[in-house]
């Protein structure tokens, strides 16, 4: 069945006029970010880990393009998240992360000796003096396709324990001591003839990540350290707290709660400021546990596994800023119960006092009842006594023009009629002021 020329083009009009999500793009490009390099063998990498704040993020691109332009290389992207260029003797790779930025400069081929001849030693002095952010990380790497004797690797890492494992299903063999050495660098040396290049590449990038992340993921061990004395004194202050809400005598309950206010504000506000940290801290360390599961080690007669070793050293740290969390975590639901307890107890105070307050209400409701039940009895008295006081003057003004009467009996009869008079006008005046409707203001 085909189609005509004002059908199509209705077809291509609906096509077009499909909305497209502005992420769409950035989203498709993620999964092909920061590739594995490809690396010959031998070859050197030194690979450097700084921190960079949101506020360096600008200076950093423009001093990267800088050494760029120094190079004749065309710069990144300003919104680039990967660098991989060739600069003559060397190549560098710039990865932007959310925190950190890493530099790895990588020169094929080995020097006279294991560590030496790294891309670095081209690199301008003035350049690193000028590099924007916070060291974290720096490692000298070294691939090699030669066997190694044990003095070797005994040399090459000054003496220090080392630490190592096959790795790649036994194909490559990787040895390291994760100490800061005399050029302050730490060493790791790769030992392969079996892998290509892309394979390579992937476990240098493994290797580099694993030592980059576990320094970033440590980073919150001295944080935890300096507050954990904090935290213990707050803790004493609430346990203190808690003391005194069970006296019920001799403490101001508004004065504990103004207390227990001010504990969790000092609460939240380190929960506020180490949140971020501490999160960062167990992703950094979910990292490290994976790329140390993806190398599938074997072990090396004689020295101690990687993974063995990183997870033995790097847990207690971990478990160290996971355990301050937690316990701010409880500090916060034990302070929010105390001032719950505390304004339970403040509230029952409150209702005690306003019952107190409805009672002697109703006991002066009662007595001014009384005192206008009496004052409405005088007035009944009152409002006799001088119709009685009229009665008088009507009858003599009723003797005086001829007219005889017996006032005396006269008086006596009318008592109880003036009296049963008044009372039922104050009633009536009464009742009706109840059922007036109250007029609004």
């Amino acid at each position: 069945m085909s189609l005509n020329s004002e059908e199509v083009c209705e077809t291509r009009f609906e096509q077009r006029s499909i909305p497209v999500s502005p992420l769409r793009q950035q989203i498709s490009l993620e999964l092909h970010n920061r590739p594995s390099p490809k690396v010959g063998i031998p070859t050197c990498v030194s690979h450097l880990a700084i921190r960079v704040n949101l506020e360096q993020r600008q200076r950093e691109y423009q001093h990267l393009s800088a050494f760029c332009h120094r190079y004749s290389v065309n710069p990144p992207c300003i919104d680039a998240g990967c660098f991989f260029q060739d600069f003559g003797g060397f190549e560098l790779r710039w990865e932007r992360h959310l925190e950190f930025s890493t530099y790895s400069f990588i020169r094929k081929g080995q020097g006279k000796q294991l560590f030496d001849g790294y891309g670095t030693q081209r690199v301008p002095q003035d350049w690193f003096d000028e590099l924007v952010g916070e060291l974290i990380c720096a490692i000298n790497l070294t691939f090699t396709k030669d066997e190694l004797s044990e003095r070797e690797i005994y040399q090459a890492f000054e003496g220090q324990q080392v630490i190592g494992s096959l790795v790649a299903d036994g194909r490559a063999r990787v040895y390291s001591s994760f100490r800061l050495h005399s050029d302050g660098f730490s060493r790791t040396i790769i030992q392969s003839e079996k892998l290509n290049s892309y394979q390579a590449g992937r476990l240098i990038q493994r290797t580099l990540e694993i030592e980059t992340y576990q320094m970033l993921a440590l980073l919150s061990l001295p944080i935890a350290r300096e507050l954990s004395p904090k935290v213990s004194q707050m803790e004493s202050e609430l346990v203190a707290l808690n003391q005194q809400m069970a006296n019920l005598s001799q403490h101001d309950d508004s004065e504990m709660l103004d207390k227990l206010s001010n504990l969790a504000g000092q609460t939240e506000q380190l929960i506020a400021d180490i949140s971020y940290r501490f999160s960062a801290t167990n992703a950094y360390y979910a990292l490290v546990c994976a790329r140390l599961e993806q190398l599938k080690e074997q072990d090396i007669t004689g020295v101690e596994r990687i993974n063995e070793f990183v997870t033995r050293r790097l847990n207690p740290g971990i478990r160290t800023c996971q355990a301050l969390t937690q316990r701010l975590e409880d500090l916060t639901r034990r302070i929010a119960r105390a001032s719950s307890l505390l304004r339970t107890r403040v509230d029952l105070s409150i209702e005690q006092q306003n019952q107190q307050l409805l009672h002697a209400i109703n006991q002066r409701g009662k007595i001014q009842l009384r005192l206008q039940q009496m004052v409405e009895g005088v007035s009944v008295a009152a409002m006799a006594y001088y119709l009685m006081g009229l009665l008088e003057y009507i009858l003599n003004a009723l003797n005086a023009n001829g007219y005889q009467f017996n006032k005396l009996m006269l008086k006596g009869v009318a008592v109880p009629v003036f009296l049963f008079f008044a009372w039922w006008l104050l009633r009536f005046a009464m009742g009706y002021i109840r059922k007036e409707p109250e007029r609004p203001l």
